[in-house]
């Protein structure tokens, strides 16, 4: 496999970002704690937590590949979903006590800013947009939550960089110019630094409880679905039909009426035809249920 093949792999994917987020790491904790830059520490805890995170999806995304067995019959895709809530608590926690410390320290005399800070910050937003595109291409190609959780991860940490960028320039600016109250931007920045995260954590954690609990696919994908089942010759009509995320993929149960005087081979042909023509048409479907009721013709 040549090298630009296997950097379009979700692997490939999930361990460049675990290695950029401990370089990234490592490189604001050193410059936010030695110039004493709250918005750029307050990044660093953030990458600190995207390390976990990636190293999450890593070990989720080798369990979700995992075959269905006697004990896990619809297979494992939902570990990459248990991955991605885990993240958004650890996400939760950290932006919760990065607002605290942020707060307080407005409360205290200001701490003069660096420009080492100022480029630390540049290079986090340059990197973490590339991380972000990149992995956000191949998490929807493949359809990985713990992927697409990780690319978000990636694009909070931009907005994340960008408001640090923004602050430390504000405090340089405050600095040389006397202006009052702008010395105060680095620990402004990280507040909204820290709002920042606390955003992408509850977005990360709505959307694992949603799949954990087995809530609906959306009812115009349903449609989707709906109207290719009507399509298969034999079938009459849907009495119900619903589907639920597994991680990665998803299941499907359709109840459909055909006529009542087939043969149970012929309804189990028709029941097979749905399954293929769904299964077929959408990647994302890795197996569908299908029962079969009888169909009368209305009376004249």
């Amino acid at each position: 496999m040549k090298l630009k093949s296997k950097l379009q792999t979700p692997m490939a994917a999930a361990w460049i970002g675990l290695v950029s987020n401990i370089a990234l790491t490592i490189l604001k904790l050193m410059v936010g704690f030695l110039f004493q830059s709250p918005s750029l520490i307050a990044d660093g805890f953030h990458n600190l937590a995207d390390i976990a995170a990636s190293g999450a999806t890593l070990g989720s995304m080798r369990i979700s590949k995992m075959p269905a067995d006697r004990e896990h019959p619809y297979g494992h895709g939902k570990a990459e979903v248990i991955a991605s809530g885990m993240v958004a608590i650890v996400l939760l926690l950290i932006s919760l006590f990065m607002i605290y410390e942020s707060v307080a320290a407005l409360f205290e005399p200001f701490v003069e800013a660096h420009v080492l800070s100022l480029l630390a910050a540049v290079i986090s937003l340059i990197w973490k947009q590339i991380l972000y595109v990149y992995t956000i291409k191949i998490g929807k190609r493949v359809n990985s939550k713990g992927l697409i959780a990780t690319a978000y991860d990636h694009l909070s940490d931009v907005y994340a960089s960008l408001a640090a960028v923004v602050g430390i320039g504000l405090a340089l600016w405050g600095q040389h110019q006397s202006v009052p109250f702008a010395e105060y931007g680095d620990p402004l920045a990280s507040i909204v630094v820290s709002l920042l995260i606390l955003r992408v954590a509850i977005h990360m954690g709505k959307e694992a409880v949603d799949i954990l609990m087995e809530r609906n696919i959306p009812e115009e994908e349903l449609k989707i679905y709906r109207e290719l089942i009507l399509k298969v010759d034999g079938v009459k009509r849907i009495d119900q039909l619903r589907g639920r995320e597994h991680g990665h993929y998803r299941l499907i149960d359709v109840r459909v009426g055909v006529p009542a005087d087939l043969t149970v081979k012929e309804g189990h042909d028709i029941a097979s035809r749905v399954k293929e023509t769904l299964m077929n048409e959408f990647q994302e479907i890795q197996e569908v249920f299908v029962h079969v009721n009888p169909w009368q013709p209305p009376e004249p």
